[in-house]
């Protein structure tokens, strides 16, 4: 397993439970923050995981980090946000989105045009 595989691993498994706990507390707490966070961190936490386990062609790599860093930006942001009032850097979000739009097309791109190796 490559480091890249073994990282991806773990953020999908703080991304999985953090998830959760955020639908917890968005539900429980009326928390407006944390559901965006838990849509984010859940509905990514299965892609990453997916991407890392499974032998692709190179270019799925490039995928998963663009769905790696993306993920973790836009998280990072709403939890600044909920826990400390405010991110120190507001753009976070922003290019954590466009980060996983990157993956996403990547994603696309791979299947259409991949090649094994």
């Amino acid at each position: 397993m490559s480091p890249l595989d073994r990282t991806a691993i773990v953020l999908a498994g703080l991304l999985g439970a953090s998830g959760i706990a955020a639908a917890a507390a968005s539900s429980h707490a009326g928390a407006a923050l944390l559901g965006p966070y838990s849509l984010i961190a859940l509905s990514h936490a299965p892609a990453i995981l997916a991407l890392a386990l499974a032998p692709l062609p190179r270019i799925f790599n490039w995928a998963l980090i663009g769905l790696m860093i993306g993920a973790g930006l836009f998280c990072a942001d709403l939890a600044l946000r909920y826990f400390a009032g405010a991110s120190p850097l507001p753009l976070l979000a922003p290019i954590g989105g466009m980060t996983l739009i990157a993956g996403w097309l990547l994603l696309l791109i791979g299947g259409v045009f991949g090649r094994d190796g």
